[in-house]
């Protein structure tokens, strides 16, 4: 029997911030926060009156405080797609105005654009597409 994937766990510095800054990136709701713990879903999810079966439940981001400071590259990270209508340059100078950064990960002429959240870690936000 095949595991459900449940959720991305993000290890950070401020754990209150960064819930923050990526439910505001993607439209998501801040739906627990606790000392040791926050979790962001997408809006259907934090729907307290509708009933979502097991299987079709959204993945949710969760972010929790570790004592050490990010220091090497992402193994892991995510790709935020803009819809064909938006214009990638304008959404990611808006996302640097919040807090995130261009980040050079050895990409060349590409189509993509990589950037870094608040606590350095990287993601990138591809060209526009359906």
């Amino acid at each position: 029997m095949p595991l459900r994937w449940y959720s991305v766990v993000v290890d950070c510095s401020d754990l209150h911030a960064q819930a923050r800054w990526w439910a505001e990136t993607l439209g998501w709701e801040l739906v627990f926060e606790a000392d040791d713990e926050a979790a962001v879903v997408p809006p259907h999810a934090a729907d307290d009156d509708r009933e979502i079966p097991l299987e079709e439940q959204p993945q949710g981001l969760v972010f929790v405080p570790v004592p050490e400071g990010k220091t090497v590259k992402n193994r892991l990270h995510i790709d935020l797609a803009p819809s064909p209508d938006d214009d990638q340059a304008a959404l990611v100078d808006g996302l640097v105005a919040r807090g995130a950064t261009r980040v050079d990960v050895g990409q060349e002429d590409v189509t993509w654009v990589v950037l870094a959240d608040p606590e350095g870690n990287e993601f990138c936000v591809l060209s526009p597409r359906d």
